[in-house]
């Protein structure tokens, strides 16, 4: 995807991204349950639907669709090349790499790459999930034990997004004999591995949809920055990738592009000083993000989990 705006601007990125009302251990007991007024302070939107409203808030055609980037090239005074899968090319005056974890943009900035956390999901949907599964809640659930986490997310149509979070080497989802592209093997391997969680807990994997997604999760350094560089600046998950468990990569990419637009319209013709100005304040919120991520997934699958997790929670100001 790549959106255009004059002075021949390039945004090359990808798509758009609760209240945690739960938490419990493998046995499913309930350490915390939050009513769901609680979480009247961090409203939510549906990722379809906020995608739907910024796209159709903008001029047809502002958006270009089916152009996948597959190289980028500096040129002289601060512009950049753009070479697409097919051959086709066009040279921008402001090149933004919102194109995610693995960016093209991204090495024209920095030479830092993504590194495994130790921590793979396999994303799973759940439907039907207020009459068949009570501990899920309105909101968003942790259940965590020994290396393990079963996470679960309500979408507005009534689907639960569950994610199998574990602690597992980098090329486990490859090498562990399983094809999670069938079904029923899956769905018993999963079972497998939760053998001893709770009949409540285990029933959500068994009445998952037939999709089921691995994904590793990696993350930039924390702290990642780069040095000023002409006509080009990234946002998103291209400047600071993390872990889920701060629950925050959509909300910065989200500030990320307000504060760069507020930055170019104050700053009007003088780009440079709005990138500078942008990413002056870009690099310590995502690094203060970026260090709670951290901190986060090491409570979630601690020895002890979801203890800490839980404590830290009270601890927190209602």
């Amino acid at each position: 995807m790549m959106i255009r705006r004059p002075p021949s601007i390039a945004i090359v990125g990808g798509g758009l991204g609760g209240p945690v009302l739960a938490r419990v251990d493998k046995a499913g007991t309930v350490f915390i349950d939050q009513p769901a007024e609680d979480g009247a302070g961090r409203p939510e939107v549906d990722r379809r639907a906020l995608r739907q409203l910024l796209v159709s808030s903008v001029d047809p055609g502002t958006i270009v669709w089916g152009h996948k980037v597959a190289a980028v090239t500096a040129l002289e005074g601060g512009r950049h090349e753009l070479t697409f899968t097919g051959g086709r090319t066009t040279a921008v005056d402001l090149l933004v790499g919102a194109d995610g974890a693995w960016s093209k943009v991204r090495p024209l900035l920095s030479a830092a790459t993504p590194e495994y956390c130790g921590i793979s999901f396999l994303e799973l949907h759940v439907a039907d999930i207020d009459r068949r599964h009570a501990l899920v809640g309105p909101g968003m659930t942790f259940a965590l034990s020994h290396d393990k986490s079963l996470l679960s997310h309500r979408h507005a149509d009534g689907v639960v997004g569950l994610y199998v979070g574990l602690r597992v080497p980098e090329d486990w989802t490859v090498r562990c004999g399983v094809d999670w592209s069938n079904a029923p093997a899956a769905r018993a391997a999963l079972l497998d591995l939760f053998h001893d969680w709770s009949p409540e807990l285990r029933a959500l994997l068994r009445s998952c949809h037939d999709t089921i997604i691995p994904r590793r999760i990696h993350a930039l350094p924390t702290g990642h920055s780069w040095p000023r560089v002409p006509g080009v600046t990234l946002l998103g998950d291209a400047a600071h990738l993390m872990s889920p468990f701060a629950g925050e990569g959509a909300n910065l990419a989200m500030l990320d592009a307000t504060e760069l637009g507020l930055a170019l319209v104050e700053h009007g013709a003088d780009v440079e000083a709005a990138l500078a100005r942008y990413e002056a304040a870009l690099f310590p919120r995502s690094e203060a993000a970026a260090a709670e991520s951290a901190v986060g997934l090491e409570m979630c699958f601690a020895a002890d989990a979801p203890r800490g997790i839980v404590a830290f929670f009270e601890r927190m100001p209602s």
